[in-house]
């Protein structure tokens, strides 16, 4: 039974569908104002009273983009489908379910600790089921699809910053809570760090 292989292209496009469904259902987390709200409270009235639902969409939307573009990348180097990867992929996809809940939860309640938390633990298993999967993919494959040397730990250091960086992020929302609030913004400052440094890297081994 363990022998057994999934086709890849189902995988991919069930995988490509869940993260593009749970992209969708976040601006549906935004309540739409009718006509007699606008007329009594003004257009940036309430524009501005959902502004933390407006920056949970993008910080949302653009860190699950990451991991759908992480995963696409991924799923070349892999030949071909098991249980235990297959399996890693649905736990990945079952906390990127949830994050449409998580985002709206933490928005409704911008400034409480809790729901913060909450948000960047779903964020971290997210990132921790991603490098899990990077890892078993450079194990199983043993460099035959070509992740191996540079580029497997170029994969590996992007999907560890994803994890810390939600983790502390968690962490210091205890102490710091509106510093904690904008600790995403390193997640894409060293995304491009790690990319210029293993890119120079890459260059130098050819």
């Amino acid at each position: 039974m363990d022998d057994i292989a999934f086709d890849k292209s189902r995988i991919i496009g069930f995988s490509d569908a869940i993260f593009s469904i749970a992209m969708t259902l976040l601006i549906l987390e935004i309540a739409v104002p009718n006509g007699e709200s606008v007329n009594e409270y003004g257009t940036w009235k309430i524009l501005e009273a959902r502004i933390p639902s407006f920056i949970g969409l993008v910080v949302s939307f653009l860190v699950t983009a990451i991991y759908w573009v992480a995963h696409l990348r991924l799923m070349k180097y892999v030949t071909d489908v098991d249980s235990k990867l297959l399996w890693l992929n649905i736990f990945l996809l079952l906390f990127v379910v949830l994050l449409p809940f998580s985002t709206a939860f933490y928005v409704g309640s911008f400034f409480l600790t809790g729901p913060y938390v909450f948000y960047c633990f779903n964020l971290a298993v997210i990132g921790l089921f991603n490098y899990l999967m990077i890892r078993y993919v450079v194990k199983k494959e043993h460099g035959e699809t070509g992740l191996t040397g540079v580029l497997a730990k170029w994969h590996k250091a992007r999907a560890i910053n994803g994890i810390l960086i939600w983790v502390i992020s968690g962490i210091l929302a205890f102490a710091f809570p509106i510093f904690s609030r904008f600790v995403f913004v390193f997640l894409f400052l060293i995304i491009l760090i790690i990319n210029r440094y293993y890119k120079n890297k890459m260059k130098r081994e050819l």
